[in-house]
């Protein structure tokens, strides 16, 4: 009885495994960024991220402190790095933005102050699986992201002179036409 039971339980952790293993090969599932992620897909990829950043993201504030140097620092290497993707001021998506899946969230509109620092450091410094946040591990120094982390953590209470830099970054969204040609 024990040997059957074992014998069915085998069959049936391989038969779920060959059938992972086709539906991936036959590309049954979707690859492309334009494809709707199943709720499966979307849930498995939310709680990785959470369980990770609860795992791994660092408490409390980081090493940089909130002064205009330091925005200012971060104002510049967000223009250079993320507003691409994340927007600039006017809150407006760029076609790159608007092309990937996940939709990178438009930080003028949708911040992250409400985050802590340490996540938000972490998201940079590492990237998300699956959304089209890179890792700026390779790319920028601990403290370069540091002061990105110190930008968006403060951007809706810039000192006057981060704020007119932040509002003069030109944005990256193509701009809408006013009519078709030949119409």
């Amino acid at each position: 009885m024990l040997k059957g039971i074992l014998i069915g339980v085998a069959a049936t952790v391989l038969s779920g495994i060959a059938g992972a293993y086709l539906f991936l090969s036959l590309g049954l599932m979707p690859a492309n960024a334009d494809a709707k992620p199943s709720f499966m897909e979307k849930w498995a990829a939310r709680r990785s991220l959470h369980a990770t950043l609860s795992r791994e993201a660092q408490p409390g504030t980081g090493p940089v402190a909130v002064n205009d140097e330091s925005l200012l620092a971060g104002i510049r290497l967000y223009a250079a790095n993320c507003a691409v993707c994340h927007g600039a001021a006017d809150g407006k998506a760029s076609n790159i933005a608007l092309g990937l899946f996940q939709r990178p969230p438009q930080f003028a509109k949708h911040g992250v102050e409400d985050d802590p620092e340490g996540e938000i450091h972490w998201k940079i410094k590492h990237g998300i699986r699956l959304t089209g946040m890179p890792s700026y591990t390779a790319t920028m120094t601990d403290s370069e992201i540091w002061h990105v982390t110190v930008f968006l953590k403060h951007m809706q209470e810039l000192s006057i002179k981060a704020e007119a830099v932040w509002k003069a970054l030109p944005s990256a969204a193509a701009p809408v036409p006013a009519s078709k040609p030949g119409k």
